[in-house]
């Protein structure tokens, strides 16, 4: 999946920031530094860490949702591992509250972390998880890549007492190194690359393809396919191995990634990487912080140390270490390992410490 060059050459120490967060996210961050550890004695590279607070713990102990000076921090490290952010106790409509995805936020603006990388990759093994038919989910293997920092959720906006308006506004920059991210990342994969837009109703859009088209003639190795995003939200659903790489912008992107995320059959399989222009990206499970089960010992650590192989890879150049925790975690489902989230009627389900020790077991015996 490499489209970015190891963090450090000839040097095989890396240095990750940790920021747990709310809810199962300590949890969850804990198995991935277990199983990095079984990985970094197996490949011979070793991590030191930081830790720092975001979220609604740095609300509850600092009053902000981020602590003073984390964004130099993390410039300071490798990579970035998050856990997961946000929980009832936090949630507040009142505009001079502090919530915790301010902080999420706040770090995505602070490291330019301008693309969303979502892979999406059939488990066999967890087949039966899937709405769809299991023909139509086999072999499924495709990334979403999200442009982050741009569109609806950043241009102006305003609300009077009877209207409302936001602004999707791009520029050519932004839209072209996200979109050149994608086709470079397709030049290690399939070799295709769709750009989602809407073109034939935004202004915004046709800016969007025209860039595109232009990314792509410096390309000749990648297949570029436009895509309206209705069409794409439908092909989803009726052919999701068509895709290898989608490029789109922010509010498609957010739309597209969790419904593709739902062909898999579990928000708790699903890594993410967001990429960062300032060369530290930001890695974290999909799902969410889980308040009614954090504590429990029951969170599915799959998600996290999917998230953790993408960092091996893109941040640190450890490749062929990503590829083994990830077949180490295909082969702990392949052997019937299942935490609640994944479990069928009647399989026995494992705890989040359980479920760790039998990838690292699969890492350990490959």
């Amino acid at each position: 999946m490499s489209a970015a060059p190891a963090a450090r050459l000839g040097d095989r120490s890396y240095t990750v920031m940790l920021l747990p967060g709310d809810g199962v996210g300590p949890e969850i961050v804990a198995a991935a530094q277990t199983v990095l550890a079984a990985a970094g004695e197996r490949f011979g590279f070793s991590l030191v860490y930081e830790e720092g607070l975001l979220g609604g713990r740095a609300i509850d102990e600092l009053g902000a949702p981020m602590e003073h000076g984390l964004i130099e921090r993390c410039q300071a490290c490798d990579a970035v591992l998050l856990g997961a952010v946000g929980g009832p106790q936090w949630d507040t409509t009142d505009p001079l509250r502090p919530r915790p995805e301010q902080g999420l936020l706040g770090m995505r603006k602070g490291l330019e972390l301008y693309a969303n990388l979502r892979p999406v990759k059939s488990f066999a093994a967890l087949t039966h998880n899937s709405t769809l038919r299991p023909e139509v989910i086999a072999g499924v293997d495709l990334v979403i890549v999200r442009e982050l920092t741009g569109g609806l959720y950043f241009g102006a906006r305003e609300r009077t007492a009877d209207a409302a308006y936001d602004t999707m506004i791009y520029t050519e920059s932004e839209v072209e190194r996200l979109v050149d991210y994608a086709f470079r990342l397709a030049q290690g994969r399939r070799g295709l690359v769709h750009s989602v837009d809407k073109a034939n109703v935004l202004e915004s859009s046709r800016l969007w393809r025209a860039v595109a088209v232009r990314v792509a003639e410096r390309y000749t190795d990648v297949e570029l396919r436009h895509m309206y995003v209705d069409n794409a939200a439908m092909q989803l659903l009726r052919d999701p191995r068509q895709f290898d790489v989608v490029a789109t912008e922010n509010m498609f992107g957010d739309i597209l990634s969790d419904e593709a995320g739902m062909l898999t059959g579990s928000i708790g399989m699903l890594p993410s990487a967001s990429v960062g222009a300032g060369g530290v990206s930001l890695y974290e499970p999909i799902h969410g912080s889980a308040p009614d089960i954090a504590g429990h010992g029951i969170a599915n650590p799959c998600a996290t140390v999917l998230s953790a192989a993408m960092m091996l890879d893109l941040s640190f150049g450890e490749a062929e270490a990503a590829h083994a925790v990830e077949a180490a975690v295909e082969t702990a489902l392949q052997d019937g390992a299942r935490t609640a989230d994944i479990a069928a009627a009647g399989e026995p389900a494992l705890g989040t410490e359980e479920m760790t020790a039998r990838i690292v077991a699969a890492l350990e015996a490959e």
